[in-house]
């Protein structure tokens, strides 16, 4: 039999003791360690195990924390990639805390760092030594869920008090010393924002006058120190204020409301009438909407994520109805999507008609209904309108959703200036067909070996093909991929984005969930 050499692995000692006592001994406790892990990587020298010259020894360091200055030095080795193995006397020289080999772990991991104890047999070059980092990590998880817990227990016993907990502070207010007070300026500008919306009713109206009035939203500091301000009132952000229950003296926490200890600046009469003209206009909208021959209103949307908005103009005695993007009417052209209007007929139709096909429903089925219980979202692209069905009760929920792709070509024509999306390549280029078709060869070629040959396991085949173990075991699932696939990735019919990660990457087991997500994007 052929002798295959294995890959050569660069080992790092670490070596940590807590105190100064008998460090300046000529063998002292950080020799005796280091000593223990050399006798140990040489009886690993048919793996392929190799010590590195460099020494990181820590002495007179707690383990409680990361800052010291030998492991600082090897963390940044490690991320260089110049370091394959690090190897301990036990693993509480590395750290005595939790969180921290938690975040050591993580970071070993993404740059493919195997971590050795000498006494504890513990080894993540191995299937057992990587069950026992996953239980020592569940014990890290714990940990830091339990931090969680007391943190949100802290938080929901503060909210039933009534305390300032943090966040955006609200227009009217300002904090001193974790202490909410009232801005008198801005206090004055809350109650005209309330007291306006009384009057005309309408949150497009209320903007509208805010902006003649020159008012502008509050600015807002971020975390980084930089302070934002937004060019004018939003509606979703002032829909937010007129219900915000802070400006009455209470504090909403998970639907619950209790007294807060900051000083109100709304009366309770002034803020529950508006509450009641909220909720009167809320059902008429509905009731507008049912009646409404829009038929998509509230689930059409460009490609920018702005709602499109039924309108309609009047030509020759002829009403033509259209679909439009709210970020014109509200003069946002800048954030508008590149389509701004369709027509609502044309939109409505061929949203009915594919849904209909796709799922086979009766003829006679209304469209309003048909709408309401199998259309979740439709969004207008340059090309083409997506539909996103609703799950059907039969679907399990962890299925995921189904998008429908219908080619259209609007009336209106994309804005100028706009970049819009490419059309699609039906074909796959040549060194991405290429490249596809050798990852599968060399994946139907491992699982050959592994069910034909005994004693070939993940970790022989990465030493052969000077690759990591976890990289081999990502690309083997393509030894498994549906003939339908590798037909169309050989014919260059495969969509023209495939790659060899996004094809690996969670494949299903099933040939015919395969060919779905794979083929009928092409």
């Amino acid at each position: 039999m052929k002798h295959v050499v294995p890959k050569v692995q660069r080992c790092a000692i670490y070596t940590r003791k807590s105190t100064d006592h008998n460090l300046d001994l000529a063998f002292n406790s950080l020799d005796a360690q280091r000593e223990a892990c050399e006798a140990y990587i040489k009886s690993q020298a048919h793996e392929g195990w190799k010590l590195i010259p460099d020494r990181y020894d820590d002495g007179a360091f707690s383990g409680a924390s990361l800052e010291r200055p030998a492991l600082q030095q090897m963390l940044e080795q490690i991320k260089a990639r110049q370091i394959d193995i690090i190897v301990v006397y036990k693993v509480d020289r590395l750290t005595r805390s939790l969180a921290d080999f938690a975040k050591l772990v993580e970071l070993f991991d993404e740059n493919e760092v195997s971590f050795v104890s000498v006494t504890q047999s513990f080894n993540t070059t191995s299937s057992m030594g990587r069950l026992t980092l996953n239980v020592l990590l569940s014990f890290a998880q714990f940990e830091r869920e339990v931090i969680g817990e007391r943190v949100r227990d802290k938080i929901s016993a503060s909210k039933r008090k009534g305390i300032w907990v943090g966040g955006p502070v609200p227009l009217g207010y300002r904090v001193v010393d974790k202490k909410v007070y009232v801005e008198p300026e801005e206090a004055e500008l809350v109650k005209k924002i309330f007291e306006t919306y009384l009057e005309l009713g309408s949150i497009r109206a209320l903007i509208q006058s805010l902006e003649r009035d020159g008012h502008r939203p509050k600015p807002r500091q971020l975390t980084d120190g930089r302070t934002i301000t937004a060019g004018r009132f939003m509606p979703g952000a002032l829909g937010y204020l007129i219900k915000n229950r802070f400006y009455i003296g209470e504090v909403a926490y998970k639907g619950e409301v209790y007294a807060g200890e900051h000083q109100p600046i709304l009366s309770c009469d002034l803020f529950e009438a508006v509450q009641s003209q909220l909720a009167e206009g809320k059902v008429e909208r509905k009731l507008r909407a049912r009646q409404s021959p829009a038929l998509l209103m509230g689930r059409i949307f460009d490609d920018r994520g702005n709602v499109m908005t039924s309108s309609h103009a009047n030509k020759k005695g002829i009403r033509y109805r259209y679909y439009v993007s709210r970020a014109v009417i509200e003069a946002r052209e800048s954030e508008a999507g590149s389509v701004t209007r369709v027509s609502a007929p044309d939109a409505e139709k061929l949203v009915c008609d594919a849904v209909r096909s796709h799922r086979a429903l009766r003829s006679d089925q209304a469209d309003r209904d048909l709408i309401e219980r199998h259309v979740a979202k439709v969004t207008v692209r340059p090309a083409a309108i997506d539909v996103d069905l609703q799950s059907l009760d039969a679907e399990q929920s962890t299925s995921p959703p189904q998008v429908l792709s219908l080619p259209f070509r609007p009336f209106h024509l994309p804005r100028k200036g706009v970049a819009h999306e490419p059309p699609a390549t039906q074909t796959l280029s040549v060194e991405a067909r290429n490249a596809l078709l050798q990852a599968i060869a060399r994946s139907r070629k491992w699982m050959q070996a592994i069910t034909s040959t005994p004693g070939t396991s993940l970790d022989r085949i990465a030493a052969t093909e000077s690759l990591a173990e976890r990289h081999v075991r990502f690309l083997l699932s393509l030894a498994f991929l549906s003939p339908k696939i590798i037909s169309a990735i050989a014919d260059g019919t495969a969509p023209a984005d495939l790659t060899v990660t996004g094809l690996a990457r969670a494949l299903p087991h099933r040939w015919s969930e395969q060919e779905r997500l794979i083929l009928q994007r092409a």
